[in-house]
């Protein structure tokens, strides 16, 4: 069986570029994973690489199948130059390490936390995590192995984080898309909720 994680680079950088930075972080008990930063234009956008080496596995199953499951990797894009956004590696591979080390399924709609701010003077500690398929297609792997999907984060208020428990992930990017929200600006403030 191919190892994944070269295809899934390959997979980042024909969607993405070069990546012009990268930094990796071992957890205790898990796999090493990677951030990469890609440059282009005003925007930056840094992906995961190591969080789809392993299918993540239902955590109410009494063994981890080894080889099915969903794997991905996450991706957040933001505008360069308005903050320290580069500070987000490590809460970006808390994220990436989630599903080996707290046993969760990462998918579309979930709301993500880190408990703390995505990089200095963030408004945001959690993330919606977006539907795949778009800026990075899905990588399609060999039988029986699920295919890698590519998982934009949107980052969130605790206001907006808040909201999203009680009405859902669509009722919250309606709301964005309503207000016309730039969800790549790492200093907006919440959308309006009333």
């Amino acid at each position: 069986m191919a190892d994944v994680l070269p295809l899934v680079e390959a997979r980042l950088r024909s969607a993405l570029g070069e990546p012009d930075a990268r930094a990796a972080v071992t957890f205790l008990g898990t796999d090493r994973v990677e951030v990469l930063r890609f440059q282009e234009g005003d925007l930056v956008r840094y992906a995961t690489l190591g969080m789809s080496a392993q299918p993540m596995a239902d955590p109410t199953a009494v063994l981890a199948d080894p080889v099915k499951g969903p794997r991905a990797e996450l991706f957040l894009s933001v505008r360069a130059g308005i903050a320290e956004t580069d500070k987000v590696l490590r809460p970006l591979a808390v994220l990436a390490a989630s599903p080996q080390v707290e046993g969760v399924v990462v998918a579309p709609g979930a709301s993500l936390d880190v408990g703390e701010p995505l990089w200095p003077g963030a408004p945001f500690t959690s993330v919606l995590v977006g539907e795949p398929g778009g800026l990075v297609e899905d990588l399609d792997l060999d039988e029986p192995l699920d295919p890698v999907r590519f998982l934009p984060l949107l980052p969130m208020t605790p206001n907006e984080a808040a909201w999203k428990r009680v009405h859902g992930a669509q009722a919250l990017q309606e709301r964005w898309l309503t207000h016309g929200t730039d969800l790549r600006d790492p200093l907006r403030t919440s959308v309006p909720l009333d």
